[in-house]
């Protein structure tokens, strides 16, 4: 502006007794708020009120909020809001104050003019009464707008592929474009009237995004017309934490993670016996740990067993080898330790050890004999001895959540210099005790797939007698890397329901085919192979009729009975139907049979190399299902004789 038109208006002014604001001198001034279309931000340099002098007032302002200004009348209550650019006229005696967090203008008593000089930096508008802290996250605003809403924008400042709703995307992007990958964003179902905006890329010469804003209507008579409280249909914003609610927070989601010695008596305390996770109580106020890796392979000493939860952890120390009996390295820390049976603590549980073994530096595992075992440093040899390289809990509980027993197994071994860092390795495996007079069913009725077979023997004039161990009445041959068939003899894994399997072995010989083709036999059958097998899970052993008889066949040819022949091959086949209702189907089996396969072996005196195999193949024999209907329902009804009477 020219210093004529300064003083043209300055003197129209001084007659309405107003000031200009807009303009910017080079010194103090009473003008306070300038343009920033640039930087978006205004405000004072003191902080996030601005005041005016007094006097009335006259210019043009900007919002800190893109397209929206306000104008404040002569009245210091009222406040209109425009999307134009707008005036502000102040009475006397007032001021004008801007909250930054909602933009809106209001005026208020003042006190004496304050001049202020304007700067060509941006200043941020900032409530001084809330704290600043360096690491404090802000939570971003929620959008609810559908046009602003784009869940496939995910590159920040770039262009995403086939985002039709990405700001960042140019027409030139939009060409490239194969489809939309969000073709639709709408508002919330639940209103009557909602808000959509349909994304597409017209199939012309030059494709180009097409973008579409409807209003959709909700058929539901249950929709909602309006919301008053429009907070109701969104989550509840999260508290921010700071420095005075940290401690709050803390102890309400803390746990005992944050602590590195944790507190048994206020975590689990109320707790009537242990659940899936907890934490194990020992005697000294703590908890069962066992040594783990934690973000990296070395070991941590403060790792917390939870119940029902088995682990196997390697971990590794630097240690000293010249100082090696420490307390990790020792047996006495993992063997001296009593847990409460439950969180109530009634019973005291001691480890019991079953096994120990000793390494040497060779790797040869041999019994030990458990004493101190105290780690022990031999100077003249430059090894340490008794030292704990691993070791293995088996924890017995009940179904009530209370521990039983405990025992465990250690490695205790050998070590140099060339070992360190030292591995050690730790196990734990929870088992369930068994209940004295209750027997584990494989189905209820029908069999359930991967539970073992339950088989049996039938003698004279009584019902079917089973093993007790349910994993070891129909068993099959077990593969192992030796392969031999002459020592695999007891090497047997359980049948289970639904689970097709082979394996197999090699059989050398030379002479002696009768003594040869026993062996093989027991082998592959097992010492006591069973002759039925029960129809359900749940068969009871004085149901006979429950039971299906195990069908055997053989493929060795009569009249070569002195003629050297070999089982080579045993095949178990199971068919099996579904049984009821379509919505519940139960597994049967209806047949089983057995298969032995000999092969002729020539009397030639020179070494026989055979492969044996064994398997088991499981059928489904079910019918298909037909639906089946009702008979219609007839009407069984009398009329009086003269019903149709008298067209009758």
């Amino acid at each position: 502006m020219s210093p004529i038109w300064r003083v043209v208006i300055w003197l129209f002014c001084g007659v309405l007794q107003c000031v200009t604001v807009g303009t910017s001198t080079t010194g103090p001034t009473d003008n306070l708020f300038t343009d920033l279309h640039d930087n978006q931000t205004w405000g004072d340099a003191e902080g996030y009120n601005a005041t005016l002098p007094a006097g009335h007032v006259a210019g043009t302002m900007v919002d800190p909020l893109p397209n929206t200004e306000a104008a404040v009348n002569d009245s210091a209550d009222s406040v209109q809001s425009y999307t134009n650019t707008s005036t502000a006229i102040l009475p006397h005696s007032e001021t004008l104050t801007v909250t930054p967090e909602s933009g809106i203008w209001s005026t208020a008593a003042s006190t004496p003019p304050t001049a202020h000089v304007l700067t060509d930096q941006p200043i941020t508008a900032r409530d001084p009464s809330y704290p600043e802290y360096p690491h404090q996250r802000l939570l971003p605003s929620p959008v609810t707008s559908v046009t602003s809403l784009c869940v496939c924008d995910l590159l920040v400042a770039q262009c995403d592929v086939n985002c039709c709703c990405d700001p960042e995307c140019t027409a030139s992007d939009f060409s490239v474009f194969s489809e939309c990958s969000v073709s639709v964003v709408q508002g919330d179902g639940q209103l009557c009237t909602q808000e959509a905006v349909f994304y597409s890329i017209n199939s012309s010469k030059t494709p180009e995004r097409v973008v579409q804003t409807v209003e959709l209507t909700n058929p539901n008579i249950f929709c909602i017309q309006a919301t008053n409280y429009p907070p109701a249909l969104s989550f509840i914003t999260p508290t921010v934490p700071t420095q005075s609610n940290f401690d709050n927070f803390l102890k309400e989601f803390g746990g005992i993670y944050f602590n590195a010695e944790p507190d048994a008596s206020n975590t689990v305390a109320s707790q009537t016996r242990y659940e899936y996770g907890s934490s194990i109580q020992t005697a000294d106020e703590s908890y069962l740990k066992i040594p783990a890796p934690l973000g990296t392979k070395v070991c941590t000493d403060s790792n917390p067993v939870g119940f029902l939860v088995n682990h196997d952890f390697t971990c590794s120390r630097n240690i000293q080898i010249e100082n090696c009996s420490l307390p990790a390295l020792t047996l006495g820390t993992y063997l001296n330790v009593s847990i409460w049976s439950e969180p109530s603590m009634k019973n005291l549980v001691n480890i019991t050890v079953q096994s120990i073994f000793m390494k040497s530096l060779d790797g040869t595992l041999s019994p030990g004999i458990f004493s101190d075992n105290t780690p022990f440093w031999d100077s003249n040899q430059n090894i340490c001895t008794d030292v704990v390289l691993g070791g293995s809990y088996l924890i017995t509980y009940t179904d009530k959540g209370e521990i039983t027993n405990i025992t465990a197994s250690f490695i205790l071994g050998t070590i140099n210099s060339a070992m360190v860092p030292l591995q050690q390795n730790f196990k734990i495996n929870f088992i369930q005790a068994q209940v004295t007079g209750t027997t584990s069913l494989s189905g209820n009725p029908g069999y359930v797939f991967g539970l073992p077979l339950v088989a049996g023997f039938k003698l004279p004039q009584s019902g079917i007698i089973q093993s007790t161990d349910r994993f070891g009445q129909l068993t099959l041959l077990k593969s192992s890397t030796n392969q031999n068939c002459l020592t695999e003899e007891g090497n047997r894994v359980a049948v289970l329901f639904g689970y097709n399997m082979i394996s197999g072995c090699t059989l050398q010989f030379t002479s002696n085919c009768a003594l040869a083709a026993d062996i093989v036999l027991n082998t592959i059958i097992g010492q006591q192979f069973p002759e039925y097998v029960a129809t359900f899970g749940n068969s009871q052993p004085q149901n006979v009729a429950d039971w299906v008889p195990i069908t055997i066949s053989s493929t060795q040819e009569p009249g070569t009975e002195d003629k050297c022949q070999i089982p080579v091959s045993f095949e178990l086949e199971v068919k099996w139907t579904k049984y009821g209702s379509l919505v519940n189907p139960q597994a049967k089996i209806v047949n089983v049979s057995q298969k032995i396969t000999h092969a002729l072996i020539p009397n030639s005196g020179s070494e026989n190399i055979l492969q044996i195999s064994t398997s088991v193949t499981f059928t489904d024999v079910s019918a298909p299902a037909e639906p089946g209907y009702k008979a219609q329902p007839t009407i069984d009804a009398k009329l009086p004789f003269d019903f149709f009477y008298p067209f009758v």
